[in-house]
């Protein structure tokens, strides 16, 4: 560390180390941990990205830095004692101590939930592992010739023009080291990429920008940003982009696959634990590509049976509707100029329009998110949504209609009733 970077640690350790800064200094750390906590828990349920949480966390670091100097403009004096340079460091490393520590984590790959996940688990393990002991044997050899050889007093360096013996064995030392890595990734790569099980549920994924496409064809259902899975059946995902390259990336339940136009990746695994798993884009894709989320809900056998019920069951023909709900469902129908302002050009609901360019909405009442993940199914998120979708998702292919707020309630009240 750089005498001026000392002598900062120093200058704050100083100055907090005094009676009458403890109380603000542990204000600030509380604050501090706080934002972390609140932060953790937006994240933990989706609506924020871990880029966005590490900004917000970014600024209320910052803002955490200007009250340490606004406590240092209360006196200047300085004070370089060892008291003074462990209150510093506590000060500056707790609150970052608990930034990496604090958690959850929704999308660690620490955690696999599949048998794919774990595979891949146990491989960076035993390379973490085999890496530690390389790194051990390589310094402490290191530190052996330091110590063996350091100067002596009166002693004369000795020039070697070369060893043979010693050549040889640093050149086939990285091959040994290659061949212990590669035997166990490839072991992993036909364990992942095997036959494909008797009984396996297929589902197709289609990237779109920026949302997710998911259809069932033994089932007849399609729908949008949420997976449904039977937890302990493997399951084998054939996945392809309608436009650009996309990335598919569940890390607790598989690794990255690209998924590109005019070809199909395939990608298959066993959930083996229930719950909602956060999923994105992996590869950019274009202005919202930090918004291409999507979830996987792994659901108990009954559990998933009784979706894929609710699926199948056709929404409440319009002619039956009353009141608000049927108002909205006019409003849906509604042409439009220009034709792309027309919901019915691009969303399918069944039994009512069968457009393609969109998500298809016609259960999408029994899904928490919309929007691809960025906002909650609730009214509130739906009326936000039908506002300004551009505003909400920057680049949204689907257009500011300027509809009317009697027409976004009625909206609202009619998708809330497609469930």
């Amino acid at each position: 560390m750089s005498p001026p970077s000392i002598l900062s640690i120093c200058t704050i350790g100083g100055h907090l180390s005094k009676p009458f800064y403890i109380l603000p200094l542990a204000s600030f750390v509380g604050k501090f941990v706080a934002k972390v906590v609140q932060v953790d828990r937006e994240a933990s349920h989706g609506y924020h990205t871990p880029g966005e949480k590490g900004l917000s966390v970014g600024r209320f670091a910052i803002s955490t830095a200007n009250t340490i100097r606004t406590l240092m403009t209360i006196d200047g004096t300085s004070q370089r004692r060892s008291s003074v340079v462990r209150v510093a460091a506590l000060a500056v490393f707790l609150p970052l101590a608990f930034v990496a520590c604090s958690g959850p984590f929704p999308q660690s790959t620490l955690h696999p939930t599949s048998d794919f996940a774990v595979a891949i688990d146990d491989l960076y393990r035993i390379i973490f592992w085999f890496a530690v002991a390389v790194f051990v044997f390589v310094e402490g050899l290191l530190v052996f010739v330091v110590v063996r050889y350091r100067a002596k007093p009166g002693g004369e360096a000795k020039h070697v023009h070369g060893s043979t013996a010693l050549e040889i064995a640093w050149t086939l030392a990285p091959a040994v080291v290659l061949v212990f890595i590669a035997v166990p990734t490839m072991q992993t790569i036909f364990q992942t990429e095997g036959a494909v099980p008797d009984g396996a549920l297929e589902v197709e994924v289609i990237g779109h920008q920026w949302w997710w496409e998911f259809k069932y064809p033994e089932l007849g259902i399609t729908t949008a940003n949420e997976l449904h899975l039977p937890q302990g059946r493997a399951v084998v995902l054939a996945m392809s982009s309608a436009d650009v390259i996309h990335s598919f990336w569940v890390p607790k339940l598989a690794g990255k696959r690209d998924v590109m136009p005019g070809r199909t990746s395939r990608l298959m695994f066993t959930p083996d634990s229930t719950g909602p798993y956060l999923g994105q884009c992996a590869e950019f894709c274009g202005e919202s590509h930090a918004n291409m989320r999507f979830r996987v809900m792994v659901d108990p056998s009954e559990t998933f049976e009784q979706w894929t019920a609710a699926q199948l069951t056709a929404p409440t023909p319009v002619d039956s509707l009353t009141g608000r709900v049927r108002q909205g469902a006019e409003a849906f129908q509604r042409v439009r100029t220009p034709a792309n302002h027309s919901c019915v050009a691009c969303h399918a609901i069944e039994g009512v329009s069968f457009g393609v360019l969109g998500p298809n909405l016609s259960h999408v009442a029994s899904r928490t998110t919309i929007a691809s993940g960025i906002l909650p199914n609730t009214t509130e998120g739906l009326t936000r949504w039908l506002r300004d979708p551009v505003g909400e998702k920057p680049g949204s292919l689907m257009p500011n209609i300027e509809l009317t707020e009697d027409e976004i309630a009625a909206l609202v009240a009619y998708l809330q009733s497609l469930n």
